[in-house]
């Protein structure tokens, strides 16, 4: 199919620009990345690419092209199966090549495709004039599927000794305020505007669910044996695991989420000691650093 005039890398190179650009053939042909590589036009294309008894050199490259945005597509169908399903297929095909033209892919691992999926939405998606949420609702629905998505693919803590219920524990409370913990690779935490994660573990159960009313959600998410958990979490919890996450000291971690905690301190300070033991048990933290 290429031409001999021109070294196989080269040729490699320039279909790449040429089949990953934007808007298509022609245009990658015209881009500055392919003709650094070779500097051809539509009409000379033959110079590069052989045709063949029925296709033109473009209508050949053309065929590369498609089977390219197709198998992009399939992936991104993979990735945000409860979007598709709230979307149809057909409008979220819509939303995704408009997604791959306006993102393409740099990189060299498909596990990075639908990174910025979520934030195409959020660019493109129209405002919700009603009560519905229903932009809202996709948004974080894509934010969730691809939060799931980084944390199965991502560093874990699998095979590495964690902070337990124990060694919490064994720490002498002097040492407490001043403590920090390490937080698993695989902790995130997330701010949603509905509870998109009861939409997704009824689609996954293969039931028809209804877009859910918005209402804050909070989760932790985090990765145990290879299975990806979720976690529903108040604003109180959410304040002092994303201080802790940040590296602040156990005592400012609670300090700042006290505010959220109400008027019963006495009652806050219990709800501590089972959320720590909790997190422990739930491989939230590696490691526990202590002040000298």
């Amino acid at each position: 199919m290429a031409s001999a005039d021109h070294p196989l890398d080269r040729i490699q190179r320039w279909m790449q620009a040429v089949m990953t650009h934007p808007t298509g053939v022609e245009g990658g042909i015209d881009s500055d990345e392919a003709r650094q590589e070779i500097d051809v036009g539509l009409g000379e294309l033959e110079r590069v690419l052989t045709r063949s008894r029925s296709l033109s050199a473009a209508d050949r490259l053309g065929v590369y092209c498609g089977a390219y945005y197709a198998r992009l597509l399939e992936c991104l169908r993979e990735e945000f199966p409860t979007v598709v399903h709230a979307l149809e297929r057909e409008l979220f095909d819509e939303f995704a090549v408009g997604y791959l033209q306006s993102y393409p892919s740099p990189s060299y691992t498909l596990n990075d495709l639908g990174a910025n999926f979520p934030r195409y939405l959020a660019e493109t998606c129209p405002a919700d004039e009603d009560e519905t949420g229903w932009a809202a609702f996709l948004i974080d629905l894509a934010t969730l599927e691809r939060t799931y998505s980084e944390v199965f693919d991502g560093p874990g803590v699998e095979g590495r000794e964690l902070l337990t219920p124990e060694r919490l524990s064994s720490i002498p409370p002097g040492q407490w305020p001043d403590a920090r913990l390490v937080p698993a690779p695989d902790l995130r935490l997330l701010e949603l505007r509905s509870p998109v994660h009861e939409y997704t573990r009824a689609v996954r159960r293969e039931e028809n669910p209804s877009i859910p009313t918005p209402a804050e959600t909070l989760l932790a998410i985090h990765r145990r044996e290879y299975v990806v958990r979720r976690h529903l979490i108040n604003r109180t919890q959410h304040t002092l695991l994303n201080g802790l996450i940040a590296g602040d000291t156990v005592e400012n971690a609670i300090g700042q989420s006290a505010e959220h905690a109400g008027d019963d301190l006495d009652a806050f300070a219990a709800d501590l000691h089972g959320w720590f033991q909790t997190w422990a048990a739930e491989g939230f933290f590696q490691a526990v650093v202590l002040s000298d």
